[in-house]
């Protein structure tokens, strides 16, 4: 079973295919694909650390409010007893794939025979070889 950490948003996860979880709001879109950096990738063998040819793609299934958290505070003897609420906003990840980069080989450049090379740019003009206008008096 391949696995992989990544760096989301100043934190790391260890992701498998397939799985989702929940992290702070990602500046994307729902349904978007994007390529968090990879900081390990292991499973079968060794493990390789900060892969240059390993790409895990994740897709943001939606954002989301994360659970209430209930914060309160006391002091005894006065009455102070104030209570807050809060709500991380969080966006949900599915990760799709974990693997190699797919390789774009460039298509080969075909020398046809018939074809002129380009012909080269025409210097611009400059200040010294422009004539020179006369003033109106």
């Amino acid at each position: 079973m391949t696995y992989a950490i990544v760096k989301l948003g100043g934190k790391q996860y260890r992701v498998q295919e397939g799985e989702k979880l929940l992290v702070d709001r990602l500046a994307l879109d729902e349904k978007k694909s994007f390529h968090p950096e990879v900081l390990l990738f292991g499973g079968d063998g060794q493990p390789e650390l900060a892969p240059k040819d390993v790409q895990v793609t994740a897709r943001v299934v939606g954002h989301v409010l994360g659970d209430k958290i209930r914060i309160g505070k006391y002091k005894k003897r006065t009455g102070y007893r104030p209570h807050n609420g809060f709500r991380a906003k969080v966006s949900q990840v599915q990760i799709e794939t974990i693997g190699k980069k797919a390789s774009r080989a460039a298509p080969p450049k075909e020398a046809d025979a018939g074809e002129k090379p380009k012909a080269a740019a025409k210097p611009r003009a400059t200040a010294a070889t422009k004539p020179a206008t006369k003033k109106a008096e």
